[in-house]
Formats: C-alpha cells, sequence, structure tokens
C-alpha cells in the first residue's frame, strides 16, 4: 500500500483505525497486566538463604524493594511496586533482620515483611553439658555489644529461686536447663535465656516422676542428680539402665560410686579442666569426689535427657558392682562385671588399649608435616 493509499483508507474508515489502534492497546495492557501477576506469584532462587538481610527501620517501600532487589531476593521492582501501589499505607512492612527461603516469589516476600520476622540465634545444648559449658556456649553464640560476661552468666545459674519449689535442696542450676536447641533472639538477655532453659525443664519434668521418686524413697534432687551421672557415663540409652544399676548396687553396700566424671566436674568448677583427668582430680577433698566419697553427690553435675532420668527412676535389676569400657568393640559401649577379678581383667586391657592411643596421638603430632598447635 503506497503512502497516498493508506491516507486514504484513514480517511474513509477512520472508525475502524480507532478500534484496530484500541484494541491493539488494549492487548497491551491485558499483556502487561498478564505479566505483572505472572512475576508477582512466580518464585525466583536467591542464594541468601542463610544470611540475614537487614530492613531498617524507616525505610520506604521502594527502599526496601530495591534492597531486596540488590540481594538478588526480588527479580526486579516493577512487579512487586506495581502491584502493592494500590495498598497505598495500609500495606505495613516491618524493619527487622529477615532470612528468605529459596525460590521465594514477591507475593511471599510481601507476605514475610507484613508478618515480620525477628532474628532468631539457634542455640544447641548438647546432653551432659554443664552449666559451665552451657555459659561458655551462650557467649560464643551471642555477639553482641557489649559482649555478654561468662562470670555473670553463671552468676544467674547459681541462683537456685527458679526451681524452688521442684528442688528445695538446689544449690543452684545443674541438671535444670534442659539440653535442646533454642530459636532464641538475638536480643535476648542472659536472664532470659537462663529462664527459657529452666521452664523447658519444667515442661519436660513429669508430676508422675515426683511420685516415683518417693516411690523408690529419693528425692527428685537425688533422681536428677543420679540421672546427670548416668548422662555422663554412658551415651548408648539401652545401657543407662544398667549404669544407674551398679550406681544403685553401691549405694546399698555404701560404696564409693567411682565416677570419674565427677572429678572432671571438679575440674570444670574450680576452672582448671584441661581435657585430662589427672591423680590429684581423683585426690580432691570435693564433696562432689565419688572416688573418695561415698554416697550421691551434693548435687547434678550435667544437664540431662528423659532417658536418664528414666533410668534412675527405674534402674535395671543386676548384681553388677563395676563396669569399663568395651575396647573390643570401641564404640564407647561398657562391659559390665559382678566378679572384681574378671572387672581387673578387662581394666587392664582398657588401660593398655588407652595408652596404646595416647602414644599413638604423640607419634602422630611429632610426625614430620603435623600441624603445629
Amino acid at each position: 500500500m503506497t503512502r497516498e493509499e493508506l491516507l486514504s483508507y484513514l480517511k474513509t474508515h477512520p472508525r475502524r483505525v480507532v478500534l484496530a489502534g484500541a484494541g491493539a492497546v488494549l492487548a497491551a495492557l491485558l499483556l502487561f497486566l498478564f505479566w505483572t501477576v505472572y512475576t508477582y506469584n512466580t518464585p525466583i532462587e536467591h542464594e541468601k538463604t542463610e544470611v540475614f538481610i537487614e530492613i531498617k527501620k524507616g525505610s520506604t517501600r521502594d527502599e526496601i524493594f530495591q534492597k531486596l532487589a540488590d540481594e538478588g531476593i526480588l527479580n526486579g521492582t516493577w512487579a512487586i511496586w506495581l502491584y502493592t501501589r494500590p495498598q497505598g499505607d495500609a500495606l505495613k512492612l516491618k524493619a527487622g533482620e529477615y532470612r528468605f527461603p529459596s525460590p521465594i516469589s514477591p507475593r511471599e516476600v510481601v507476605g514475610e515483611l507484613v508478618k515480620g520476622q525477628e532474628r532468631a540465634v539457634r542455640l544447641t545444648i548438647p546432653e551432659g553439658f554443664t552449666r559451665f559449658d552451657i555459659a561458655r556456649r551462650i557467649v560464643a553464640s551471642f555477639p553482641v555489644e557489649p559482649p555478654l560476661n561468662e562470670k555473670e552468666i553463671l552468676g544467674l545459674m547459681d541462683d537456685p529461686s527458679l526451681i524452688a519449689d521442684i528442688d528445695p535442696d538446689a544449690k543452684n542450676l545443674e541438671g535444670y536447663l534442659y539440653p535442646t536447641t533454642y530459636s532464641i533472639h538475638i536480643s535476648t538477655r542472659p536472664a532470659e535465656i537462663v529462664k527459657t532453659m529452666v521452664d523447658q525443664f519444667r515442661k519436660m519434668w513429669k508430676p508422675e516422676w515426683s511420685a516415683r521418686a518417693r516411690e523408690i524413697g529419693r528425692t527428685p534432687h537425688e533422681i536428677l542428680t543420679i540421672a546427670s551421672m548416668v548422662e555422663t557415663e554412658s551415651k548408648f540409652e539401652a545401657e543407662r539402665a544398667i549404669v544407674a544399676s551398679v550406681i544403685y548396687n553401691r549405694l546399698k553396700i555404701d560404696m564409693p560410686l567411682g565416677i570419674d566424671q565427677t572429678a572432671v566436674y571438679i575440674a570444670k568448677m574450680e576452672g582448671r579442666w584441661d581435657g585430662t583427668i589427672n591423680k590429684s582430680d581423683l585426690r580432691s577433698r570435693s564433696p562432689y569426689n565419688t572416688r573418695r566419697f561415698p554416697g550421691i553427690p551434693p548435687g547434678p553435675i550435667a544437664s540431662v535427657s528423659e532417658s536418664s532420668i528414666v533410668a534412675a527412676l527405674n534402674p535395671a535389676e543386676t548384681e553388677y558392682i563395676w563396669y569399663v569400657l568395651d575396647v573390643e568393640k570401641n564404640d564407647g559401649s561398657h562391659r559390665f562385671f559382678v566378679s572384681y577379678p574378671d572387672f581387673e581383667k578387662s581394666k587392664r586391657a582398657y588401660q593398655q588399649w588407652l595408652e596404646e592411643k595416647r602414644r599413638s596421638v604423640k607419634e602422630e603430632a611429632a610426625a614430620p608435616g603435623a600441624p603445629q598447635q
């Protein structure tokens, strides 16, 4: 069609031209709206799943969207801007520290921003941790300014008022700081962290356990103390009731319990634990020294699991008096004995195995090319 023919067509068919133009505009508009809705609801992948992204207080909506686009959480800002603009001030996006899963759609991002998200610290307390270990773990897990003070945290743990109703004999919170993984906001103060751990212990402790303790002639304090020794002596749930039976069998004949982990606890209390039980530890005159003094120590020596409490409340029925690590299995399990000569034979094998292991470690450390400490 020539230029003259096109001009003639436009003059003679103006209505068709207008309708065609309107149709094209409408089609473009519909395509744009489809693109906006599709983009707003389509998840995108990003590499910041483990990164906290701070949305500062006072940030405008445009600033927030641009920051998330810069971080790769949003694939541009037009779609999310167009979709949320009509909501105006009714759309409240909260400041905070966010971690966004991947993939995530812009719609889901807005949902998280409306809901709000605060930075949480995953605080993992393993079973068998002492309050000294826990205080150190709290300090390491909460890098705040000013830094947390380990001695101040231990001071909080030395106050037994939080569990006075459960255990009026407690001198501190040892054993009552429940071992599990907590999600705690980074700004939480140590006193609240300690309370959270004690509250979790309260939720775990069952009223029937107190009744069972009375039934076997023990207080909850004594049960928890026995459970803490069981916890630190064996990592296998299947043998914990047997370890508990050894403790009770020794108590019956007024024989020192000889739990080496109480020596470790003494060293930690006195700030001199170096990873090895020394002869001086075994000679300590601390009432926690179960090598030197018969009976149950003054209190728990670690945080305990439910299975260790159950074992302390329901010891196996055995005549075992001694046990030692099983060097043949070499998996941390034990061999149990009624006969002292049999125990001594297995103990000598264990001591020989331990000496060989220590010698091997020294030789590896002295070998050429070994990393220097």
